[in-house]
């Protein structure tokens, strides 16, 4: 059997005697009535009886302090040999082997319940505060004032990390950089300086464009409003200029998740990434961009000097021409050189031709019996043979001019309609327009 004795473990052998039996001849082990072979107790019983007779000595040892190798002194409970014996047996040496704690890193001071409202109430409110955790944690009944310092709650916001104003529970991100340039542009919008122009003082929104590799800004340009088709605009400048784009890196905002847009990448063949949600460090590039023409440029300009959008876009221009060619620290060159390295390797546009097509706003229309379409409750004129038919018109919002029905690859073209004019025509049965000469059919 096994007992402790001051603070070691300690081995004995139990003698089972025998004799041989003068009657039968036999030899006979001398065993204790309730373990009998034959009689008619339970494996139960019987193992809560042999564990009552070798678990004595550790009732003794429990008593009394164990001497440590270390020299400490330390006084077990019961108990705890219970768990240790019962460990053994369900696992072996194993089950005896020191664990990691599975609560490591948390604090012991706050309970299960508080910890998850902590998380919960970072998830929902991303900038709240140690202070006002503390307060509603209290308020709430997760927490005593008298148990938990608002220092444990601060403890443990730092130590998880979410003392920042980011989602919690986002993953970490690695610096990256793209091997070449167009490989990816990144755009966004920053909501920017007001302006006084005609006498009325507007708000401008700045969209930048930058190429990953580089750095280097391939489209900027101010607005009055924050929408798809200035997006669009600017896009299309810097296609023109420095070479069409791999991928597209941008966020879900709307000038940049839309259908159009969407289209218009794939006519061009770029690939389209949207950043994860409430999260502008993943466009480090650009936004560093915004924040470098604010420091270096925006906070020190006077926004009274200027007198009109184009004047603010004509030194927006002076700015970005500087920008590009000083040298950046991350990259230890000017971003207009590290462009040029591998110029042969961009892709540029197959003609202007091509490009205004590609950018072309697209919708699908049905001609109504008066051989109209309703675009933005403006009303047009279409040749007639698409009377009853769904058609793809092509356009560009602010030049509805030159909008045309796209068919088996002929452009037809479409105008508002005058309703004044349209009158005199059916009076002299006269068209006012010949479409055929644009690719319709004749006669028709």
């Amino acid at each position: 059997m096994i007992s402790f004795e001051k603070g070691h473990v300690v081995t004995y052998l139990i003698t089972v005697i025998r004799y041989k039996c003068p009657s039968c001849g036999h030899t006979h082990a001398i065993l204790p009535e309730c373990l009998f072979p034959y009689r008619s107790y339970s494996f139960l019983f019987i193992l809560a009886v042999m564990r009552d007779y070798y678990t004595r000595s550790l009732r003794k040892v429990a008593q009394k302090p164990l001497k440590m190798p270390d020299g400490r002194e330390i006084l077990y409970n019961y108990n705890t040999f219970e768990k240790w014996e019962g460990l053994y047996k369900k696992k072996g040496m194993d089950g005896l082997m020191p664990k990691q704690r599975s609560d490591a890193g948390l604090s012991r001071a706050l309970p299960d319940t508080a910890i998850e409202e902590i998380f919960g109430l970072k998830q929902q409110f991303p900038r709240i505060n140690a202070t006002l955790i503390y307060t509603k944690l209290i308020a709430d009944g997760f927490i005593k004032q008298s148990e938990v310092s608002i220092s444990t709650v601060q403890r443990f916001i730092k130590k998880n990390d979410l003392k920042s104003a980011r989602n919690p529970n986002i993953k970490d991100r690695k610096a990256f950089e793209e091997e070449f340039p167009c490989n990816m542009y990144q755009a966004d919008t920053s909501h920017s300086i007001y302006i006084t122009e005609n006498g009325e003082k507007r708000k401008t929104y700045l969209i930048f464009i930058v190429d990953d590799h580089s750095r280097m800004i391939v489209g900027a340009r101010f607005f009055y409003n924050d929408n798809a088709y200035n997006f669009q605009i600017v896009l299309k400048d810097a296609i023109a200029r420095y070479g069409l784009c791999n991928k597209l890196y941008t966020d879900h905002g709307s000038p940049y998740s839309n259908e159009q847009l969407t289209l218009i990448l794939g006519s061009l063949g770029i690939i389209e990434i949207h950043a994860p949600v409430r999260d502008g460090a993943a466009k480090a590039k650009v936004e560093r961009s915004f924040r470098t023409a604010k420091d270096t440029w925006l906070n020190g300009f006077d926004p009274s000097s200027v007198e009109s959008l184009e004047q603010l876009n004509r030194l927006l221009a002076d700015y970005v021409r500087r920008r590009n060619n000083s040298v950046n620290r991350d990259i230890g060159e000017t971003p207009m050189e590290r462009y040029s390295r591998h110029i042969e390797r961009i892709r540029f546009p197959k003609s202007r031709e091509w490009l205004d097509e590609c950018f072309m706003n697209r919708i699908i229309r049905k001609v109504n019996n008066d051989s109209t379409v309703s675009i933005n409750s403006v009303s047009y004129d279409v040749p007639m043979q698409f009377i009853r038919m769904k058609v793809e018109i092509r356009f560009l919002p602010d030049d509805m001019k030159n909008a045309y029905i796209l068919y088996q690859g002929k452009h037809y073209p479409i105008r508002a309609t005058n309703k004044v004019e349209n009158s005199r025509t059916k009076r002299q049965n006269m068209p006012s327009i010949d479409y055929s000469l644009n690719g319709g059919v004749k006669g028709v």
